[in-house]
């Protein structure tokens, strides 16, 4: 950095971190500009997924997923984000200009959360209830506000609602014959920069332990993890906004980010869960369980859970890919 001016290559690295973000079925569809002193990112249509992803919700989602990241990211390196949504109504795929200035004061919790990126996975197994339930959850619900946004519990006594709503979804996709081939396509690989290799996606015997998930072509033979959980104990928390806008979701992906982090950095598992909510039939019943009007966006799982694997996180595509810097005046 040089008189403020944070350089190209500092920016590159941000945006790789930033890349770790999740996304729907790893999917990640996000393209990124830098130009001169501010980064673009703009959303990827061309990997929006059509059948289970029609309206660009999840994309959204993912992509404010990974602008938060950046943010994240780039406080623990000591840099404030200025950020613009949505910047130019005649580019509708602009989704966010940022840019960078040296902060007056970087936290504790700045640099934690950063750390925890690089340990933050979707754990699709079975979990113990959360450790110290009940002050996570009091940040977690500051942290949604912050993102005008509001996280609300699922209690106990409603668990069975959610799951009848979660197998109600897989019934309507049953016979969906397109729906099965787009999930195929995603989910299984084991050499591809993109998508949920093979390894993350958990046995039937093991789904089956967790009633909310979203049933994915699985691999009969893999062992099992975490026999001595028994069932799922995870809090169940539901991310909701205050209406419907490509904005609201922008900014319910963004919230989403730093939830998951603060649960990693608070060494808690996690396992956001959109198949509910991408159906208006399942978001109907979802919402008739809230307390609130908001409108629900993202599922997410939350416990306690032991290592259970080396496997490496999954994977991203290349920067190359994802990145173009521009050429400055002069």
């Amino acid at each position: 950095m040089t008189d403020g001016v944070v350089d190209v290559a500092t920016i590159e690295a941000l945006i790789e971190t930033a890349c770790r973000a999740p996304s729907l079925h790893n999917s990640q569809p996000w393209k990124w500009v830098i130009d001169g002193k501010k980064v673009h990112l703009y959303a990827d249509d061309e990997r929006l997924l059509p059948i289970t992803d029609n309206s660009g919700r999840q994309l959204s989602i993912s992509c404010g997923a990974a602008l938060d990241h950046l943010r994240v990211a780039a406080a623990g390196t000591d840099l404030d984000s200025h950020i613009t949504r949505f910047p130019d109504p005649g580019a509708p795929d602009l989704l966010a200009t940022v840019e960078f200035q040296p902060a007056a004061k970087t936290s504790e919790e700045d640099r934690t959360r950063a750390k925890a990126i690089l340990h933050r996975r979707t754990d699709r197994l079975v979990f113990l209830p959360p450790r110290d339930w009940q002050k996570v959850s009091a940040v977690l619900h500051d942290i949604a506000i912050g993102y005008d946004a509001r996280v609300e519990e699922i209690p106990p006594r409603r668990r069975a609602e959610l799951a009848h709503v979660s197998h109600r979804a897989a019934a309507l996709h049953r016979y969906d014959s397109t729906y099965k081939a787009e999930l195929q396509w995603w989910t299984g690989r084991s050499t591809l920069p993109d998508g949920i290799p093979v390894t993350a996606v958990p046995s039937r015997a093991e789904a089956s332990r967790v009633p909310f998930g979203r049933a994915f072509p699985v691999a009969e033979k893999q062992p099992m993890h975490r026999v001595e959980v028994g069932v799922d104990r995870s809090q169940i928390l539901v991310l909701t906004t205050p209406s419907d806008s490509r904005e609201d979701w922008l900014r319910c992906g963004e919230a989403l980010s730093t939830i998951l982090l603060e649960c990693t950095a608070r060494g808690l598992a996690t396992c956001p869960l959109t198949h509910m909510t991408e159906l208006p039939d399942s978001r109907s019943l979802i919402r008739e369980m809230l307390t609130g009007s908001g409108v629900p966006q993202v599922i997410v799982r939350v416990g306690s859970a032991s290592a259970w694997t080396a496997d490496p996180l999954t994977p991203r595509r290349p920067l190359a890919d994802v990145l173009t810097v521009r050429p400055t005046a002069g």
